[in-house]
């Protein structure tokens, strides 16, 4: 041993004699992959509590954007590598994960966790056979946001159950370029998770579907070319510039920075929009549901964010350690005293709607409760389909899928003929449909 090696050995035992549990902060360095959403920047600022409370645990953040999370994720847990302990997935990829073996479970939860308070909907999005394997950070359905004074401005009025035609007139009637006020936000940024995430309810919604029951892709039909020219002419007329750079957290920006009329998206904005400290129209936003097409009573939009242990984590126990408590009542109630209830992370625990705290603050709380308790990804569509999701196919192929017709479908933002689109993705998942050996 060289000298130098030797000291350093020595000094080791040294501190190791006299302060026991030296050793113990330094063996655990749990590395967490999330998303650079709103609720888990807050998670990662609160998180010092956790290492106060725990300094045998060191935590290491790899915050990402949502379509360079989703990638880096697929190809660390499907090549084994193990570079993260804990994993910011959704309710697509935890069923399919669970069953490849790729997630440790949650078994033998304490009872002061209290699972049977997260709501049942959002629990089975999470399980495989009747097994938790993520626990649920934040839980959303979908909805319509607008802004009342401009629509009291142009002497309009919401409708209750508002349709896409509804909404295109109403966008066409607030639209103001000139003050940069842009009468309809959508998402178009491209991938499986971000624009196709609102065009393939929107697609349901105009009858159309994915695959036909035999796995035939349907892209290229009457009601998918109906629905995306809805959307690729309500975002050209309508919509603000450079509308193929906009996923959820730029459309979010853009509405509670006063430039959007309409925005229909996911419903844990809410807490956001109506949150003084991050909106500057909080006193003007109101909501409505989804709208709806000519086809209604098909699957419905339910989404959660959960963190996940994936099997090839050497730190399980300081991982599980955290993934409790920053999906713990006790974690919502911190938020809540530091950011105020309206800001606490929504659509995961009855006791939240149950709060009278909660209740005060956040008018749309029991809109959002019955939301993501009627959701229904498993519904049919207007005709027979063999698959599950409503915003996403559930079969392992559709990330790789979703994106790349997403990438399609964004062309038409910019010029691309809505029926050469369409041509283009039904030859694109014939092909891959074909490659993955599918009907199986």
């Amino acid at each position: 041993m060289r000298p130098r090696h030797r000291l350093a050995a020595v000094l080791a035992a040294f501190v190791a004699a006299c302060w026991p549990g030296s050793q113990a902060l330094a063996q655990a360095t749990v590395t967490i992959a999330t998303v650079n959403n709103g609720d888990m920047v807050v998670m990662q600022r609160l998180s010092s509590r956790f290492e106060q409370q725990n300094p045998d645990v060191k935590l290491r953040w790899v915050v990402l954007e949502e379509n360079v999370l989703r990638q880096r994720l697929t190809t660390d847990i499907s090549t084994k590598a193990g570079q993260f302990d804990i994993l910011t997935i959704g309710n697509y990829e935890v069923p399919i994960w669970a069953k490849q073996g790729w997630l440790a479970p949650f078994d033998n939860l304490p009872a002061s966790y209290d699972v049977n308070d997260i709501l049942a909907p959002v629990r089975t999005g999470i399980s495989h056979q009747d097994k938790l394997y993520a626990l649920p950070f934040y839980a959303e359905s979908a909805m319509t946001y607008y802004r009342t004074d401009l629509l009291q401005k142009a002497g309009i009025t919401m409708p209750a159950e508002p349709t896409y035609a509804q909404i295109r007139d109403i966008a066409a009637k607030i639209t103001d370029k000139s003050s940069q006020t842009y009468g309809l936000c959508l998402r178009g940024k491209p991938g499986w998770g971000e624009n196709m995430a609102f065009v393939t309810p929107l697609a349901t919604a105009f009858g159309g579907q994915w695959f036909d029951a035999q796995w035939k892709p349907q892209l290229d039909t009457p009601a998918w070319r109906n629905a995306v020219t809805w959307y690729s002419t309500g975002l050209r007329e309508y919509g603000p510039p450079g509308a193929t750079s906009n996923g959820f957290n730029e459309n979010l920006a853009l509405f509670a920075g006063g430039r959007c009329g309409i925005w229909i998206d996911a419903s844990v904005a809410a807490g956001l929009l109506y949150d003084t400290k991050q909106s500057q129209v909080a006193d003007k936003v109101g909501f409505a549901p989804m709208p709806t097409g000519e086809f209604t009573g098909g699957p419905t939009w339910l989404w959660s964010w959960n963190l996940a242990i994936p099997a090839t984590s050497k730190q399980q126990e300081a991982a599980r350690k955290f993934v409790l408590w920053a999906t713990s009542k006790d974690y919502i109630r911190l938020v809540a005293q530091e950011n105020g209830w309206v800001a606490v992370p929504p659509g995961t625990r009855q006791s939240t709607y149950d709060s009278p705290d909660y209740q005060k603050v956040a008018p749309f709380a029991s809109f959002v409760q019955k939301a993501i308790m009627s959701a229904n990804p498993s519904a049919q569509t207007r005709n027979p389909r063999p698959y599950t999701g409503a915003q996403f196919v559930a079969i392992p192929e559709f990330q790789g899928l979703g994106t790349q017709v997403g990438q399609t479908i964004a062309s038409t933002l910019t010029g691309t003929p809505v029926e050469q689109a369409l041509r283009t993705a039904q030859s694109a998942t014939e092909r891959t449909m074909r490659q993955a050996g599918y009907p199986k």
